[in-house]
C-alpha cells in the first residue's frame, strides 16, 4: 500500500496521550506500534486481552476519533494487515 506513513503516524499519535511515536522510519514505527498494541505488550501479562478484543478496541477507538474518514480507513487497513500477520505467525 502506498500511504504517506509520516502523515498516518502523525494521525495515529493523535489517538494517544503520552505516547512517544518518534522514529526515523515512520512506516516501521507505525507498524510496530500497531503490533505492540494488538499484542497488548504494554499491559501486565495477567491482565492482557486477547488479539480479537484488542483489535476491536483499536478499530472502535479509530472509528470514534475526530480523524478524517480517509485516515480512519487507512489506519483500520493497517490494523487488519498487522492482525493478519499476527494470526499467520500464530498458525505456523
Amino acid at each position: 500500500m502506498n500511504y504517506d506513513f509520516d502523515e498516518l503516524l502523525a494521525q495515529y499519535s493523535l489517538l494517544w496521550n503520552n505516547r512517544n511515536l518518534d522514529g526515523v522510519d515512520a512506516k516501521k514505527t507505525l507498524l510496530q506500534t500497531i503490533e505492540t498494541d494488538l499484542r497488548d505488550e504494554l499491559t501486565h501479562p495477567r491482565l492482557r486481552k486477547n488479539y480479537a478484543e484488542k483489535f476491536y478496541i483499536a478499530v472502535k477507538r479509530i472509528n470514534h476519533s475526530h480523524l478524517d474518514a480517509i485516515s480512519k480507513c487507512r489506519l483500520v487497513d493497517l490494523h487488519i494487515e498487522v492482525m493478519a500477520e499476527i494470526q499467520q505467525s500464530l498458525n505456523g
